[in-house]
C-alpha cells in the first residue's frame, strides 16, 4: 500500500525498519508487500516507511490505515 507523507512526518529505509524489528531489510519489504506495512515509492523506485506507522508497529499499537 502506498501512502502520502505529512509533510513534517520522518521516512525510515528498509534498513531502518529492519533493525528496529531486529529482521533482514527483505523481510520488510515483504511486509510492505503483503500490506502488513505501507510504504512510499522515492523517485528512484525505493521504499520508505513512516516512522509513525513503524513506532506504532514496535509498540504493538493497531494502527489505522490510510485511504490515499
Amino acid at each position: 500500500m502506498t501512502v502520502k507523507p505529512a509533510p513534517n512526518e520522518n521516512l525510515l529505509t528498509p534498513s531502518e525498519v529492519a533493525t528496529l524489528f531486529r529482521v533482514d531489510p527483505k523481510t520488510v519489504t515483504r511486509w510492505a508487500k503483503s500490506g502488513k506495512l505501507s510504504s512510499i515509492r522515492t523517485l528512484g523506485g525505493h521504499r520508505r516507511y513512516l516512522e509513525s506507522e513503524v513506532q506504532a508497529l514496535l509498540s504493538g499499537v493497531p494502527q489505522p490505515r490510510h485511504a490515499h
